[in-house]
């Protein structure tokens, strides 16, 4: 049996204040896709980035119903995953 490794599922680095200072911790967050669990998660940054995962803590943020300029809208539905990686791994994103 063959697997196909769906790597469209993993949709990015989070880059925020706060993501930044955890990231000095061994902590990295990634925007990932709202049908993925942690066994997934895990497998996935382990095949890309070559380390060893921790810890996989998700976060499902809901949509916001927002006003701009007049016009009722609301924001996206976002699923984070916040990866702690063991100790004196980092990954390089240069």
């Amino acid at each position: 049996m063959t697997y196909i490794i769906n790597l469209d599922k993993i949709k990015g680095l989070v880059y925020t204040e706060k993501s930044n200072t955890t990231a000095s911790n061994g902590k990295y967050t990634f925007e990932v896709d709202a049908s993925c669990n942690k066994s997934e998660i895990k497998s996935l940054i382990k095949k890309i980035y070559n380390v060893e995962v921790e810890k996989v803590n998700i976060i499902n943020t809901k949509s916001k119903n927002k006003r701009f300029k007049g016009i009722d809208g609301c924001t996206t539905s976002i699923k984070k995953a916040i990866i702690k990686l063991k100790e004196n791994q980092t990954i390089n994103f240069a």
